[in-house]
Protein backbone atom coordinates (compact mmCIF):
# COMPACT_ATOMS: atom_id res chain seq x y z
CA UNK A 1 0.00 0.00 0.00
CA UNK A 2 1.37 3.42 -0.99
CA UNK A 3 -0.02 5.67 1.72
CA UNK A 4 0.05 9.29 0.52
CA UNK A 5 1.39 12.39 2.27
CA UNK A 6 3.23 10.69 5.17
CA UNK A 7 5.98 8.39 3.91
CA UNK A 8 9.42 9.88 4.64
CA UNK A 9 10.86 9.24 1.19
CA UNK A 10 7.91 11.16 -0.31
CA UNK A 11 7.97 13.97 2.24
CA UNK A 12 11.67 14.81 1.87
CA UNK A 13 11.50 16.17 -1.72
CA UNK A 14 8.60 18.40 -0.66
CA UNK A 15 10.56 19.44 2.44
CA UNK A 16 13.47 20.51 0.24
CA UNK A 17 11.13 22.78 -1.72
CA UNK A 18 9.55 24.23 1.42
CA UNK A 19 12.88 24.77 3.17
CA UNK A 20 14.31 26.61 0.16
CA UNK A 21 11.28 28.90 0.14
CA UNK A 22 12.04 29.78 3.77
CA UNK A 23 15.68 30.59 3.03
CA UNK A 24 17.09 27.40 4.56
CA UNK A 25 20.35 25.96 3.19
CA UNK A 26 19.51 22.56 1.72
CA UNK A 27 22.32 21.78 -0.73
CA UNK A 28 24.17 19.39 1.61
CA UNK A 29 20.98 17.55 2.57
CA UNK A 30 19.97 17.20 -1.05
CA UNK A 31 23.44 15.91 -1.97
CA UNK A 32 23.33 13.22 0.74
CA UNK A 33 19.88 12.16 -0.43
CA UNK A 34 20.92 11.96 -4.08
CA UNK A 35 24.10 10.05 -3.23
CA UNK A 36 22.01 7.46 -1.38
CA UNK A 37 19.79 7.02 -4.43
CA UNK A 38 16.86 9.11 -3.31
CA UNK A 39 14.60 10.91 -5.79
CA UNK A 40 14.38 14.70 -5.47
CA UNK A 41 11.32 15.20 -7.67
CA UNK A 42 8.37 15.81 -5.34
CA UNK A 43 5.48 13.38 -6.02
CA UNK A 44 2.54 15.46 -7.23
CA UNK A 45 -0.15 13.22 -5.76
CA UNK A 46 1.49 12.44 -2.46
CA UNK A 47 3.29 9.14 -3.05
CA UNK A 48 5.97 7.85 -5.38
CA UNK A 49 5.37 4.68 -7.37
CA UNK A 50 7.66 2.39 -5.40
CA UNK A 51 8.44 2.17 -1.69
CA UNK A 52 11.93 3.02 -0.53
CA UNK A 53 14.24 0.52 1.11
CA UNK A 54 14.33 0.53 4.89
CA UNK A 55 17.77 2.16 4.78
CA UNK A 56 16.63 4.93 2.43
CA UNK A 57 13.49 5.52 4.47
CA UNK A 58 15.55 5.84 7.65
CA UNK A 59 17.83 8.36 5.94
CA UNK A 60 14.79 10.35 4.80
CA UNK A 61 13.57 10.56 8.39
CA UNK A 62 17.00 11.74 9.52
CA UNK A 63 17.23 14.41 6.83
CA UNK A 64 13.72 15.69 7.44
CA UNK A 65 14.56 16.12 11.13
CA UNK A 66 17.73 17.97 10.15
CA UNK A 67 15.77 20.38 7.96
CA UNK A 68 13.21 20.84 10.73
CA UNK A 69 16.03 21.90 13.04
CA UNK A 70 17.20 24.51 10.51
CA UNK A 71 13.75 26.00 9.96
CA UNK A 72 13.36 29.53 11.35
CA UNK A 73 10.85 29.83 14.15
CA UNK A 74 7.47 30.94 12.86
CA UNK A 75 6.07 33.97 14.65
CA UNK A 76 2.30 33.88 14.97
CA UNK A 77 0.53 36.87 13.41
CA UNK A 78 -1.15 39.45 15.59
CA UNK A 79 -4.79 39.87 14.61
CA UNK A 80 -5.64 43.56 14.30
CA UNK A 81 -8.66 45.04 16.03
CA UNK A 82 -10.88 45.99 13.11
CA UNK A 83 -14.21 47.79 13.29
CA UNK A 84 -17.21 45.57 12.90
CA UNK A 85 -18.78 45.90 9.46
CA UNK A 86 -22.43 46.80 9.59
CA UNK A 87 -25.34 45.31 7.71
CA UNK A 88 -27.27 42.14 8.24
CA UNK A 89 -29.19 39.79 6.00
CA UNK A 90 -29.95 36.10 6.12
CA UNK A 91 -27.02 34.83 4.09
CA UNK A 92 -25.85 31.70 5.89
CA UNK A 93 -28.01 29.30 3.87
CA UNK A 94 -26.59 30.71 0.64
CA UNK A 95 -23.06 30.34 1.96
CA UNK A 96 -23.54 26.64 2.77
CA UNK A 97 -25.17 25.89 -0.58
CA UNK A 98 -22.61 27.92 -2.50
CA UNK A 99 -19.73 26.17 -0.79
CA UNK A 100 -21.18 22.78 -1.67
CA UNK A 101 -22.03 23.66 -5.28
CA UNK A 102 -18.63 25.18 -6.03
CA UNK A 103 -16.91 22.21 -4.45
CA UNK A 104 -18.99 19.71 -6.37
CA UNK A 105 -18.25 21.43 -9.66
CA UNK A 106 -14.51 20.95 -9.17
CA UNK A 107 -14.52 17.41 -7.84
CA UNK A 108 -14.42 15.30 -11.04
CA UNK A 109 -11.45 17.23 -12.47
CA UNK A 110 -9.45 17.64 -9.25
CA UNK A 111 -5.75 16.85 -9.86
CA UNK A 112 -6.13 17.27 -13.64
CA UNK A 113 -3.90 20.12 -14.90
CA UNK A 114 -5.27 23.13 -16.69
CA UNK A 115 -4.55 21.82 -20.19
CA UNK A 116 -6.36 18.57 -19.43
CA UNK A 117 -9.41 20.32 -18.03
CA UNK A 118 -9.56 22.53 -21.10
CA UNK A 119 -9.33 19.57 -23.49
CA UNK A 120 -12.07 17.69 -21.61
CA UNK A 121 -14.40 20.68 -21.61
CA UNK A 122 -13.72 21.91 -25.14
CA UNK A 123 -14.03 18.45 -26.67
CA UNK A 124 -17.53 18.09 -25.21
CA UNK A 125 -18.85 21.63 -25.71
CA UNK A 126 -18.52 22.63 -22.05
CA UNK A 127 -16.07 25.54 -22.44
CA UNK A 128 -16.55 27.99 -20.83
CA UNK A 129 -17.91 25.97 -17.92
CA UNK A 130 -21.45 26.96 -16.95
CA UNK A 131 -22.93 23.74 -15.50
CA UNK A 132 -21.81 20.74 -13.47
CA UNK A 133 -19.29 18.73 -15.47
CA UNK A 134 -20.62 15.87 -17.58
CA UNK A 135 -18.91 12.90 -19.22
CA UNK A 136 -21.41 13.02 -22.08
CA UNK A 137 -19.65 13.87 -25.31
CA UNK A 138 -16.08 13.59 -23.99
CA UNK A 139 -14.14 11.44 -26.49
CA UNK A 140 -12.62 8.24 -25.15
CA UNK A 141 -9.15 9.23 -26.29
CA UNK A 142 -9.38 12.44 -24.26
CA UNK A 143 -10.38 10.53 -21.13
CA UNK A 144 -7.46 8.16 -21.65
CA UNK A 145 -5.13 11.15 -21.52
CA UNK A 146 -6.99 12.87 -18.70
CA UNK A 147 -8.94 10.37 -16.57
CA UNK A 148 -11.48 11.72 -14.09
CA UNK A 149 -10.61 11.93 -10.42
CA UNK A 150 -11.30 8.28 -9.62
CA UNK A 151 -12.78 8.83 -6.16
CA UNK A 152 -15.04 11.73 -7.18
CA UNK A 153 -16.34 10.91 -10.65
CA UNK A 154 -18.85 8.23 -9.50
CA UNK A 155 -20.74 10.84 -7.44
CA UNK A 156 -19.91 14.24 -8.91
CA UNK A 157 -20.50 14.16 -12.66
CA UNK A 158 -23.72 15.88 -13.70
CA UNK A 159 -25.49 12.69 -14.75
CA UNK A 160 -24.94 10.94 -11.40
CA UNK A 161 -25.27 13.76 -8.84
CA UNK A 162 -27.71 12.75 -6.11
CA UNK A 163 -27.13 15.13 -3.24
CA UNK A 164 -23.78 16.51 -2.09
CA UNK A 165 -21.19 13.71 -1.78
CA UNK A 166 -18.59 13.67 0.95
CA UNK A 167 -15.58 15.93 0.61
CA UNK A 168 -12.94 17.18 3.04
CA UNK A 169 -13.82 20.79 2.18
CA UNK A 170 -17.30 20.19 3.61
CA UNK A 171 -16.19 17.82 6.38
CA UNK A 172 -14.10 20.60 7.90
CA UNK A 173 -16.98 23.07 7.69
CA UNK A 174 -19.18 20.59 9.54
CA UNK A 175 -16.44 20.04 12.09
CA UNK A 176 -16.01 23.79 12.68
CA UNK A 177 -19.73 24.13 13.29
CA UNK A 178 -19.67 21.24 15.76
CA UNK A 179 -16.69 22.71 17.61
CA UNK A 180 -18.34 26.13 17.87
CA UNK A 181 -21.49 24.51 19.20
CA UNK A 182 -19.43 22.76 21.88
CA UNK A 183 -16.77 25.35 22.75
CA UNK A 184 -17.93 28.67 21.30
CA UNK A 185 -15.32 31.41 21.11
CA UNK A 186 -13.35 29.69 23.90
CA UNK A 187 -12.17 27.10 21.36
CA UNK A 188 -8.49 26.14 21.77
CA UNK A 189 -6.03 24.41 19.47
CA UNK A 190 -6.05 21.43 21.81
CA UNK A 191 -9.85 21.25 21.40
CA UNK A 192 -9.36 21.17 17.64
CA UNK A 193 -6.76 18.39 17.95
CA UNK A 194 -8.98 16.28 20.19
CA UNK A 195 -11.95 16.79 17.86
CA UNK A 196 -9.92 15.65 14.87
CA UNK A 197 -8.84 12.48 16.62
CA UNK A 198 -12.35 11.77 17.86
CA UNK A 199 -14.39 12.59 14.75
CA UNK A 200 -12.17 12.61 11.64
CA UNK A 201 -11.15 9.31 10.03
CA UNK A 202 -7.42 9.45 9.25
CA UNK A 203 -8.04 8.58 5.61
CA UNK A 204 -10.24 11.66 5.18
CA UNK A 205 -7.46 14.15 5.88
CA UNK A 206 -4.66 15.00 3.47
CA UNK A 207 -1.34 16.86 3.08
CA UNK A 208 -0.62 19.02 6.16
CA UNK A 209 -3.62 17.69 8.05
CA UNK A 210 -2.50 14.10 7.61
CA UNK A 211 1.00 14.93 8.84
CA UNK A 212 -0.38 16.83 11.85
CA UNK A 213 -2.76 13.94 12.58
CA UNK A 214 0.18 11.51 12.50
CA UNK A 215 2.15 13.80 14.78
CA UNK A 216 -0.66 13.92 17.31
CA UNK A 217 -0.84 10.12 17.34
CA UNK A 218 2.93 10.06 17.88
CA UNK A 219 2.53 12.20 20.99
CA UNK A 220 3.60 15.52 19.52
CA UNK A 221 1.93 18.41 21.34
CA UNK A 222 -0.69 20.34 19.32
CA UNK A 223 1.50 23.45 19.57
CA UNK A 224 4.20 21.67 17.52
CA UNK A 225 2.15 19.41 15.27
CA UNK A 226 2.49 21.84 12.35
CA UNK A 227 6.28 22.00 12.37
CA UNK A 228 7.42 18.40 12.77
CA UNK A 229 8.14 16.72 9.44
CA UNK A 230 5.47 18.81 7.72
CA UNK A 231 6.49 20.20 4.31
CA UNK A 232 2.87 21.11 3.51
CA UNK A 233 2.52 23.80 6.16
CA UNK A 234 1.97 26.56 3.61
CA UNK A 235 -0.50 24.66 1.46
CA UNK A 236 -4.24 25.21 1.23
CA UNK A 237 -5.49 22.86 3.96
CA UNK A 238 -6.12 25.41 6.71
CA UNK A 239 -7.78 27.72 4.21
CA UNK A 240 -10.59 25.23 3.60
CA UNK A 241 -11.40 24.99 7.31
CA UNK A 242 -12.34 28.52 8.31
CA UNK A 243 -15.47 29.76 6.50
CA UNK A 244 -17.77 28.88 9.38
CA UNK A 245 -15.81 31.06 11.80
CA UNK A 246 -16.75 34.00 9.61
CA UNK A 247 -20.37 32.99 9.01
CA UNK A 248 -20.95 32.79 12.76
CA UNK A 249 -19.41 36.25 13.31
CA UNK A 250 -21.10 38.42 10.67
CA UNK A 251 -19.09 41.57 10.07
CA UNK A 252 -16.64 40.77 12.88
CA UNK A 253 -13.45 40.02 10.98
CA UNK A 254 -11.27 40.13 14.07
CA UNK A 255 -13.25 37.47 15.95
CA UNK A 256 -13.40 35.26 12.85
CA UNK A 257 -9.65 35.53 12.26
CA UNK A 258 -8.82 34.75 15.87
CA UNK A 259 -10.78 31.53 15.71
CA UNK A 260 -9.19 30.70 12.37
CA UNK A 261 -5.74 31.10 13.93
CA UNK A 262 -6.68 28.74 16.76
CA UNK A 263 -7.64 26.13 14.16
CA UNK A 264 -4.99 26.75 11.49
CA UNK A 265 -1.96 26.69 13.77
CA UNK A 266 -2.52 22.97 14.40
CA UNK A 267 -1.26 22.12 10.93
CA UNK A 268 0.05 25.25 9.20
CA UNK A 269 2.39 28.21 9.43
CA UNK A 270 3.22 31.22 7.26
CA UNK A 271 1.15 31.63 4.12
CA UNK A 272 -0.90 28.59 5.12
CA UNK A 273 -2.15 30.44 8.20
CA UNK A 274 -2.53 33.78 6.42
CA UNK A 275 -4.76 32.12 3.84
CA UNK A 276 -6.94 30.72 6.61
CA UNK A 277 -7.22 34.11 8.32
CA UNK A 278 -8.13 35.77 5.04
CA UNK A 279 -10.89 33.29 4.27
CA UNK A 280 -12.34 33.58 7.79
CA UNK A 281 -12.36 37.38 7.71
CA UNK A 282 -13.69 37.37 4.15
CA UNK A 283 -16.47 35.01 5.21
CA UNK A 284 -17.44 37.38 8.02
CA UNK A 285 -17.50 40.24 5.52
CA UNK A 286 -19.59 38.19 3.08
CA UNK A 287 -22.38 38.13 5.65
CA UNK A 288 -22.84 41.91 5.42
CA UNK A 289 -21.22 43.42 2.31
CA UNK A 290 -22.78 43.46 -1.16
CA UNK A 291 -19.79 43.06 -3.48
CA UNK A 292 -17.56 39.96 -3.67
CA UNK A 293 -14.59 42.19 -4.52
CA UNK A 294 -15.23 44.35 -1.45
CA UNK A 295 -15.56 41.16 0.57
CA UNK A 296 -12.14 39.94 -0.62
CA UNK A 297 -10.50 43.27 0.17
CA UNK A 298 -12.15 43.45 3.60
CA UNK A 299 -10.77 40.02 4.41
CA UNK A 300 -7.24 41.07 3.51
CA UNK A 301 -7.22 43.62 6.32
CA UNK A 302 -6.47 40.93 8.91
CA UNK A 303 -3.19 39.83 7.28
CA UNK A 304 0.06 41.66 6.38
CA UNK A 305 -0.28 43.77 3.25
CA UNK A 306 3.19 42.69 2.08
CA UNK A 307 2.65 38.97 2.73
CA UNK A 308 2.47 36.34 -0.01
CA UNK A 309 -1.28 35.78 0.36
CA UNK A 310 -2.16 39.46 0.22
CA UNK A 311 0.02 39.98 -2.85
CA UNK A 312 -1.48 36.93 -4.54
CA UNK A 313 -5.08 37.96 -3.90
CA UNK A 314 -4.44 41.46 -5.19
CA UNK A 315 -2.74 40.01 -8.26
CA UNK A 316 -5.87 37.97 -8.95
CA UNK A 317 -8.22 40.90 -8.34
CA UNK A 318 -6.21 43.04 -10.76
CA UNK A 319 -7.09 40.63 -13.58
CA UNK A 320 -10.76 41.57 -13.38
CA UNK A 321 -10.95 43.14 -16.84
CA UNK A 322 -8.74 40.65 -18.65
CA UNK A 323 -10.24 38.13 -21.10
CA UNK A 324 -10.53 34.69 -19.53
CA UNK A 325 -7.59 33.07 -21.32
CA UNK A 326 -5.33 36.06 -20.71
CA UNK A 327 -6.19 36.01 -17.00
CA UNK A 328 -5.53 32.29 -16.69
CA UNK A 329 -2.25 32.66 -18.58
CA UNK A 330 -1.18 35.45 -16.22
CA UNK A 331 -2.02 33.40 -13.13
CA UNK A 332 -0.03 30.40 -14.36
CA UNK A 333 2.89 32.53 -15.52
CA UNK A 334 3.14 34.15 -12.08
CA UNK A 335 2.37 31.17 -9.85
CA UNK A 336 2.62 28.04 -11.99
CA UNK A 337 5.79 26.91 -10.24
CA UNK A 338 3.93 26.17 -7.01
CA UNK A 339 2.32 22.84 -6.19
CA UNK A 340 -1.32 22.64 -7.25
CA UNK A 341 -2.41 22.50 -3.58
CA UNK A 342 -0.34 25.47 -2.37
CA UNK A 343 -2.14 28.32 -0.61
CA UNK A 344 -0.55 31.16 -2.59
CA UNK A 345 -1.44 30.24 -6.19
CA UNK A 346 -4.93 29.15 -5.17
CA UNK A 347 -5.48 32.44 -3.32
CA UNK A 348 -4.53 34.33 -6.47
CA UNK A 349 -7.06 32.26 -8.41
CA UNK A 350 -9.69 32.86 -5.72
CA UNK A 351 -9.13 36.60 -6.02
CA UNK A 352 -9.59 36.47 -9.79
CA UNK A 353 -12.71 34.31 -9.56
CA UNK A 354 -14.27 36.75 -7.10
CA UNK A 355 -14.22 39.44 -9.80
CA UNK A 356 -16.73 37.45 -11.90
CA UNK A 357 -20.14 39.00 -12.67
CA UNK A 358 -22.23 36.16 -11.25
CA UNK A 359 -22.17 32.84 -9.39
CA UNK A 360 -21.89 30.67 -12.51
CA UNK A 361 -18.95 32.59 -13.97
CA UNK A 362 -17.21 32.68 -10.58
CA UNK A 363 -17.25 28.95 -9.86
CA UNK A 364 -16.53 28.23 -13.51
CA UNK A 365 -13.34 30.28 -13.36
CA UNK A 366 -12.35 28.46 -10.18
CA UNK A 367 -12.36 25.14 -12.03
CA UNK A 368 -11.22 26.08 -15.54
CA UNK A 369 -7.92 27.40 -14.16
CA UNK A 370 -6.85 24.04 -12.74
CA UNK A 371 -4.96 23.80 -9.41
CA UNK A 372 -7.15 22.91 -6.42
CA UNK A 373 -10.41 22.99 -8.33
CA UNK A 374 -12.80 21.78 -5.65
CA UNK A 375 -11.33 23.85 -2.83
CA UNK A 376 -11.23 27.12 -4.76
CA UNK A 377 -14.70 26.39 -6.10
CA UNK A 378 -15.93 25.89 -2.54
CA UNK A 379 -14.46 29.14 -1.20
CA UNK A 380 -15.61 31.21 -4.16
CA UNK A 381 -19.03 29.55 -4.18
CA UNK A 382 -19.49 30.32 -0.50
CA UNK A 383 -18.75 34.03 -0.97
CA UNK A 384 -21.00 34.36 -4.02
CA UNK A 385 -23.67 32.21 -2.42
CA UNK A 386 -23.72 34.49 0.60
CA UNK A 387 -23.64 37.78 -1.29
CA UNK A 388 -25.66 36.96 -4.42
CA UNK A 389 -27.46 33.69 -3.63
CA UNK A 390 -27.18 30.34 -5.41
CA UNK A 391 -29.12 29.82 -8.68
CA UNK A 392 -31.55 26.90 -8.67
CA UNK A 393 -29.63 24.98 -11.34
CA UNK A 394 -26.76 24.73 -8.88
CA UNK A 395 -28.69 24.17 -5.63
CA UNK A 396 -31.46 21.78 -6.69
CA UNK A 397 -29.13 18.84 -7.55
CA UNK A 398 -27.79 19.02 -3.99
CA UNK A 399 -31.21 17.71 -2.85
CA UNK A 400 -30.83 19.46 0.50
CA UNK A 401 -28.50 16.80 1.86
CA UNK A 402 -24.82 16.30 2.48
CA UNK A 403 -22.90 13.04 2.86
CA UNK A 404 -20.10 12.84 5.41
CA UNK A 405 -18.14 10.33 7.43
CA UNK A 406 -18.36 12.50 10.54
CA UNK A 407 -20.32 10.62 13.20
CA UNK A 408 -23.96 11.60 13.51
CA UNK A 409 -23.98 14.01 10.56
CA UNK A 410 -24.28 11.87 7.43
CA UNK A 411 -26.97 13.01 4.98
CA UNK A 412 -27.63 16.09 7.08
CA UNK A 413 -29.89 18.69 5.47
CA UNK A 414 -28.45 22.02 4.41
CA UNK A 415 -31.51 23.61 6.01
CA UNK A 416 -30.49 22.14 9.35
CA UNK A 417 -26.90 23.26 8.92
CA UNK A 418 -28.05 26.80 8.19
CA UNK A 419 -30.34 26.84 11.23
CA UNK A 420 -27.59 25.55 13.51
CA UNK A 421 -25.11 28.05 12.15
CA UNK A 422 -27.57 30.90 12.73
CA UNK A 423 -28.04 29.68 16.29
CA UNK A 424 -24.30 29.82 16.93
CA UNK A 425 -24.14 33.27 15.36
CA UNK A 426 -26.83 34.43 17.76
CA UNK A 427 -24.78 33.24 20.71
CA UNK A 428 -26.56 29.94 21.17
CA UNK A 429 -23.37 27.87 21.50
Amino acid sequence: MRLTWVQPEDLLPHQLVQSRSEGVEVADVEARWRKAGGATEAPVSGASDKPASSELRALARELIAELDARTPEWIEPKIPELPRLEGSTDRIAGAWLGRAAGNLLGKPVEKIPREGIREILQSSGQWPLTQYVTAVGVPDEVLKRWPWNRTSAPTSLREVIDGMPEDDDLNFALLALRMLEQYGDALTTEDVAQTWLRDLPAARVFTAERVAYRNLLNGVEPARAAVVGNPFREWIGAQIRTDVYGWTHPGDRTAAARLALVDARLSHTGAGVDGALWVAAMSAAAMVLDSPIEVALAGLEVIPVDGAISRAVRFGLALADHPLDDALDALHEEYGGLHWVHAVNNSALTGYALTAPDFTAAVGRSVMAGWDTDSVGATVGAVFGAVRGVPAEWSVPLRNRLATSLPGMDRIAFDELADRTVEVARGGA
